[in-house]
């Protein structure tokens, strides 16, 4: 193993390996539960803005933009912790969520699974904690 690889891997520098397109996706969980809320994606902005500030702060491929989770919804983030994976290439951020973290209403963004005996089918799992025209109005960029 070389000198590089052994330090990526079990040394103690943060060396955020980014994709092509100079992203890394984040897993978000609830600290309190391990629910996970949300997978997004940060760039190197991102993730400086994440540290700098606490807030959970992620770049929106859609818009092409950063965004901090809750600034138009009020559902924000405070980040506990943030985890990385043996290669650092992937992120756990462990957060105490403000609200609902879905942009359609729920907690979380796994509020369905695949029904068992159905291949093609979904049911429900979580509950819906906002209405989301009362949040966003028409608009659901949160």
């Amino acid at each position: 193993m070389s000198s590089e690889r052994k330090d990526i891997e079990e040394g103690l520098s943060f060396r955020p390996k980014f994709n092509e397109q100079g992203l890394i996706a984040v897993v978000t969980v609830d600290a309190g539960s391990n629910e996970v809320l949300m997978v997004a994606n940060m760039n190197a902005a991102a993730l400086e803005a994440t540290l700098a500030s606490g807030k959970g702060t992620y770049y929106s491929r859609r818009r092409g933009k950063l965004w901090v989770k809750g600034e138009q919804s009020g559902h924000g983030q405070k980040v506990v912790e943030i985890l990385v994976d043996c290669d650092q290439d992937c992120l756990v951020m462990k957060v105490e969520a403000e609200g609902g973290q879905c942009h359609v209403g729920y907690g979380g963004c796994f509020y369905r699974r695949v029904k068992k005996g159905s291949p093609d089918q979904l049911e429900l799992v979580g509950r819906r904690v906002f209405e989301p025209k009362e949040v966003y109005g028409e608009s659901k960029d949160d």
